[in-house]
């Protein structure tokens, strides 16, 4: 699984179902699992994240290869804010994930839950296809946190480290002695 352009209304209408009238339970938090979600379409982790955030919180800034730096900020239009989120990570989160969950720890809107840190790519490329059908991944930029962590080749440490979090269990079982 990756972060798609069709992310962020997958994540609307989740949160919808959660808040409608048909869903006879109390919410009391929210848990997304972004184990083994390598990244993918960088925009969406940035869109993702202002689901969640007040409006003018820092999400990421990128940095490119003079030092300029570009930044992106929650607008705070129909963000859930209220609700204590909690997001589910392994070693294999990477990219555009890693952006979405560094946003939510920075700002101190998510705990993170994981037995490892998360891949830790914490640059911004572009693939440009090649004639033979492959292709040649081209760094333009890095990024940092909110708090001005570059993640490259450390990832995101975890919150809390669960006693029991493999990739086959249950996001109950991650939170279990969490939560």
């Amino acid at each position: 699984p990756s972060f798609s352009t069709e992310t962020v209304n997958q994540l609307v209408d989740g949160l919808r179902s959660l808040t409608s009238d048909d869903n006879n339970q109390d919410v009391d938090a929210i848990a997304i699992d972004i184990r083994g979600n390598v990244g993918g379409y960088m925009p969406a982790g940035v869109d993702a994240a202002k689901l969640f955030l007040p409006a003018r919180a820092h999400i990421i800034a990128e940095v490119d290869q003079s030092g300029k730096l570009k930044g992106y900020d929650a607008d705070g239009i129909g963000a859930e804010t209220s609700l204590p989120i909690y997001l589910v990570v392994d070693k294999r989160t990477a990219s555009a994930s890693e952006i979405f969950a560094a946003a939510l720890q920075d700002n101190n809107r998510a705990i993170v839950v994981g037995v490892t840190n998360t891949f830790g790519k914490g640059r911004i490329q572009n693939v440009q296809p090649l004639e033979n059908g492959g292709g040649v991944a081209v760094t333009r930029a890095r990024y940092v946190t909110p708090k001005g962590r570059d993640l490259h080749g450390v990832g995101i440490v975890p919150n809390r480290q669960p006693t029991k979090c493999e990739s086959n269990d249950s996001v109950r079982t991650c939170l279990a002695d969490v939560v």
